[in-house]
């Protein structure tokens, strides 16, 4: 493929088949880290913005809260896009969740949730887990020798998960998933409801009629589960809104598995093209950890957050006025090769190894250790019984600029009993 233009490579932001084209993303990354690190992109639909490309000036703005904050503008949307969320917000039907708040706001909800995610909570989940992980191996091995893994496997394990958590019933599992798939895959045409934020809106108002009867019930009645948990918070003496409640529910239920669900699909992927690292994972287990911290830094499910300056600043030497965004491509900083040796390879045993796919900052992933354990529970309970693996057809990405990974995984394989 031939080195594209500088602003050539700056255009991919904005065009969602880039990141199902991963040779031309990758090539358009390295040619902007290289030479122009600080992108202004100006392209119809979406405003203009500054991409920011380096792995050290993505840490820079995400420790500094205070000059760069997230409202309004706390992701890749087009301008019509961006127009309808403010009126939904202004009228009170906004979806309002953690990537859209900054503090002290965004640190008090965050407290509603963090004791679930805690060492000692983790600790505790980690045998139920481990059980998810087995059933689906099992559902691998009876639906041999070949299958879609993402849609057959990886989407559904840790959908499981995070449904149970809530303490939804498991007959409404896929409902969660569709209304995942439309809500992230607005971009896709084999996800996406509607063309426009018009005909994508429903989404977001299905997503709100099941939660806000979710919430009326655990209130009526609260029961031992994150939902009760969400449903019945209250910040400075007051319960949470509906639509905060609502948009909690959101939040927690689509990126709680679909982030889970690219890693360990595109993991999968990582394992079987580099049958090495494979073998050499199998038989050193112990590398478990940094093989699961390798498969996000590879797979990177978040494609990027937003920042908005609130004072006249520089990123890299670039001036950027108080008012104008700035991209961050999560993508790019975790392929830096002034942060990492052979970023390009895929190394199971890497370390140290400083992605940014959960962020940082105040903004760092609060489900980080969930989704760290169910990839690791998923592969320890996999390789020991995994005698062969390929690929049975050409995998797929879906188009995005914001969440996704893998939809389709075609693979052959014999597990042993």
């Amino acid at each position: 493929m031939s080195t594209p233009t500088i602003d050539q490579a700056a255009r991919v932001f904005v065009d969602p088949r880039a990141y199902a084209d991963e040779p031309r993303l990758h090539a358009a990354l390295t040619q902007l880290r290289a030479h122009r690190p600080v992108s202004r992109v100006d392209q119809r639909p979406y405003r203009p913005f500054w991409a920011i490309t380096r792995h050290a000036d993505i840490t820079a703005i995400e420790r500094d809260n205070r000059l760069w904050i997230n409202a309004p503008r706390p992701l890749l949307a087009p301008a019509y896009a961006d127009d309808m969320q403010r009126s939904l917000v202004d009228s009170g039907m906004g979806l309002r969740t953690l990537i859209h708040m900054d503090d002290p706001q965004h640190q008090k909800m965050r407290a509603v949730i963090s004791e679930w995610f805690r060492p000692k909570a983790m600790r505790s989940l980690q045998e139920r887990i481990d059980e998810l992980a087995q059933r689906y191996v099992e559902k691998m091995a009876q639906r041999g020798p070949e299958c879609d893994f993402v849609q057959e496997i990886a989407v559904n394990y840790p959908l499981y998960v995070i449904m149970s958590l809530l303490g939804l019933p498991e007959s409404d599992f896929p409902r969660m998933l569709r209304l995942t798939q439309e809500l992230f895959g607005g971009d896709d045409e084999e996800y996406r409801r509607g063309l426009t934020a018009e005909e994508q809106l429903p989404v977001l108002l299905d997503f709100f009629g099941y939660f806000g009867a979710l919430t009326a019930a655990r209130r009526a009645q609260p029961t031992h589960d994150l939902a009760s948990t969400i449903a019945n918070a209250t910040i400075d003496g007051a319960p949470l809104s509906d639509v905060d409640t609502a948009s909690y529910y959101v939040i927690i239920a689509t990126a709680g598995h679909d982030t889970t669900s690219a890693a360990i699909s595109g993991g999968m992927r990582a394992l079987i093209e580099h049958p090495d690292q494979r073998g050499r994972l199998r038989a050193e287990p112990t590398l478990m950890p940094s093989a699961v911290e390798e498969i996000i830094r590879w797979v990177t499910p978040v494609k990027e957050f937003m920042r908005t300056a609130t004072a006249d600043t520089q990123v890299h030497g670039v001036p950027i006025a108080a008012g104008e965004s700035v991209y961050l491509s999560y993508v790019s900083a975790n392929r830096d090769e002034s942060v990492f040796a052979e970023p390009f390879v895929f190394d199971v045993g890497r370390d140290p190894n400083r992605h940014l796919a959960f962020g940082h900052g105040v903004h760092f992933c609060v489900g980080a250790a969930l989704a760290r354990m169910e990839i690791s529970s998923f592969f320890h309970a996999l390789l020991p019984r995994l005698e062969a693996i390929e690929l049975a057809g050409e995998p797929q990405l879906a188009s995005t600029t914001f969440v996704g990974g893998l939809k389709h995984l075609p693979i052959r394989y014999r597990l042993r009993p």
